[in-house]
C-alpha cells in the first residue's frame, strides 16, 4: 500500500482556514474584550476621580484638608491590594475551566459594587460606618478587576494571529482608556452642577450608571467564544491541577520581571491621572474642569495611539516599545510639574496629555502580549495575572498616596514627587530589559 493510499480522502481533510473568517473572529473577540474592559475600568476609575474630588469632603469630612485627601487616596489604595487576591482566585478558575467564563462573574462583581458606592450613605448620615462600607465596595472592586485583566487580554490575544498579537492584545488595554474618557466626561458633567447639588447627588450619578453598562457587558460576552489555545489544553487533558504554585514553581522570575516592568507603567499613570486632578484643584488653585479636560483629551488620542504601539512592538519587538514608553515618561517627570505650575489650561492639557500618549501609551499598548507571550498556556491566566496585578499593590495603588506624602513632606513643593517618578521609571527598564524577547514567540502549549 503506499503512503499516499494511507492518507485521508480529500473529502474527509481538514479545509484550510480562511484568512476572512480569522480576520472576523480576531476582530470580533477583541472588539469584545475592548467593549468589557471598558467598562470594568469606568467603574474603577469612578472611585479615583471620586477620591481626588469628593470623598475627602464626604466620608472623611472631620480631617484637615489635606490629611481629608490622604485618607481618601488610602481607600483608593485598598482596591490594589484585593486585586492579586482576584488575580489568583480567577487565575486559578481561568486555567482550569477557561478564560470566558471568569469573564462574566468578575464584570458582575465589579458592576454591582460600583453601583453600590452610588447608594452609600456619607458620614454626616452614619458616622464612621461611611468609610467602611466605601473600603468594603472598593475592596470588591479590586477584587472584581483583579481576575478581569488577564481573562480579557488572554481571549484577544490567544485569538489574534501570531504576527498581529501586539496589535490585537492592545484592544483590551484600549479599555482603559476608555473608562477614563466615560468616568472622566460623566464626572466633568455632573462637576457642574451647583456645589451643593454635586455634593449631595450629582457626585453619586456615574456610579449608579454602572447598573446599566454591566448589562451591555454581559450580552457582548455571550456572543464570543472560548480561546482556542485553551481549547486546546483542555481537550489534551493538561490542565493544571494547581495553576498558581505551578506558575510560582516554573515561571518565579518572569513573575518578578512582569511586576518590575508595570512599576512606571502603572506608578505614574495615577499620577498623571488621579493624582494630578487633585494637585491642580487643591493646590494650585486651578478649576477642576482645566485637570479633567485634560485627561479627556489625553484619553482620546490614547484610544488610538495605543493600538500604534501595539502594532509597532509586533515590527521591532515588545521591549524596545516598552523601554522607550518608560523613558519617554522619566524625561517628562520634571517638566510635568513646571507645566502644571504655569496655570494656563492649555500648557495642563499638554502636561497631561504629552506622558500618557508618548509614554505610558507605548508600555500599555504592547503590555498584554508581553505579559501573555511570558508564560505557558496552561498557566498564563495564572501567570500573567500575578505579575500584573501584584505590581498594582505596589506601583499604582500607593502612587497617589506616596506624592501626596511627599508634597506634605516637602512643603508643597513637587521635585521630590519627579524623583519617586524617576525611580519607578529605573525599575521598570531593568526589569524589562532583563525578560526576554517575546513578539516571535509561539503560545501554544
Amino acid at each position: 500500500m503506499t503512503v499516499a493510499a494511507l492518507a485521508d480522502p480529500p473529502s474527509l481533510a481538514s479545509p484550510p482556514p480562511d484568512p476572512r473568517r480569522e480576520f472576523r473572529r480576531s476582530v470580533k473577540v477583541a472588539l469584545a474584550s475592548l467593549i468589557g474592559t471598558s467598562i470594568e475600568w469606568y467603574d474603577f476609575f469612578l472611585y479615583g476621580t471620586a477620591a481626588a474630588l469628593v470623598f475627602n469632603k464626604l466620608f472623611f469630612p472631620t480631617f484637615d484638608p489635606l490629611v481629608g485627601t490622604i485618607a481618601a487616596f488610602a481607600t483608593f489604595a485598598v482596591g490594589f491590594i484585593a486585586r492579586p487576591i482576584g488575580g489568583v482566585v480567577f487565575g486559578h478558575y481561568g486555567d482550569r475551566i477557561g478564560r470566558k467564563n471568569m469573564l462574566y462573574v468578575t464584570l458582575l462583581i465589579m458592576g454591582l459594587a460600583t453601583a453600590v458606592i452610588g447608594l452609600l450613605p456619607t458620614y454626616a448620615a452614619i458616622g464612621v460606618w461611611s468609610p467602611v462600607l466605601l473600603v468594603a465596595m472598593r475592596l470588591a472592586q479590586g477584587f472584581g478587576l483583579g481576575g478581569e485583566w488577564g481573562g480579557a487580554v488572554l481571549m484577544a490575544v490567544e485569538h489574534a494571529p501570531a504576527n498581529r498579537r501586539g496589535f490585537y492584545g492592545s484592544w483590551p488595554q484600549v479599555g482603559a482608556y476608555v473608562g477614563l474618557l466615560l468616568s472622566t466626561l460623566v464626572f466633568r458633567a455632573v462637576s457642574r452642577l451647583a456645589e451643593g447639588d454635586f455634593l449631595a447627588w450629582g457626585w453619586r450619578v456615574p456610579f449608579l450608571l454602572s447598573f446599566l453598562l454591566v448589562l451591555v457587558g454581559l450580552y457582548i460576552r455571550m456572543q464570543i467564544a472560548e480561546s482556542p489555545v485553551f481549547a486546546r489544553v483542555k481537550e489534551a487533558k493538561v490542565e493544571a491541577r494547581m495553576p498558581i504554585v505551578e506558575v510560582l514553581r516554573r515561571h518565579p522570575r518572569n513573575i518578578l520581571l512582569a511586576m518590575g516592568a508595570r512599576f512606571a507603567e502603572n506608578g505614574l499613570f495615577y499620577l498623571f491621572t488621579t493624582f494630578a486632578l487633585t494637585y491642580a484643584s487643591t493646590q494650585l488653585g486651578v478649576d477642576r474642569g482645566v485637570a479633567l479636560n485634560g485627561l479627556l483629551i489625553a484619553s482620546a488620542i490614547n484610544i488610538f495611539v495605543a493600538p500604534a504601539w501595539g502594532a509597532l512592538s509586533d515590527r521591532i519587538g515588545r521591549r524596545p516599545v516598552y523601554i522607550w514608553g518608560a523613558v519617554a515618561c522619566g524625561l517628562l517627570a520634571f517638566p510635568f510639574f513646571w507645566m502644571l505650575g504655569t496655570r494656563s489650561p492649555v500648557i495642563i492639557w499638554a502636561a497631561i496629555a504629552l506622558p500618557l500618549v508618548l509614554g505610558h501609551a507605548a508600555m500599555y499598548g504592547p503590555q498584554a502580549s508581553f505579559f501573555s507571550e511570558l508564560f505557558s498556556a496552561r498557566l498564563r491566566y495564572s501567570g500573567a495575572s500575578l505579575g500584573y496585578q501584584l505590581a498594582s499593590v505596589f506601583a499604582g495603588g500607593l502612587s497617589p498616596l506616596v506624592a501626596t506624602g511627599l508634597l506634605a513632606w516637602s512643603g508643597g513643593k513637587p521635585w521630590g514627587i519627579a524623583v519617586y517618578m524617576i525611580a519607578l521609571v529605573v525599575v521598570t527598564v531593568i526589569s524589562v530589559a532583563l525578560s526576554a524577547e517575546t513578539h516571535r514567540s509561539a503560545i501554544e502549549e
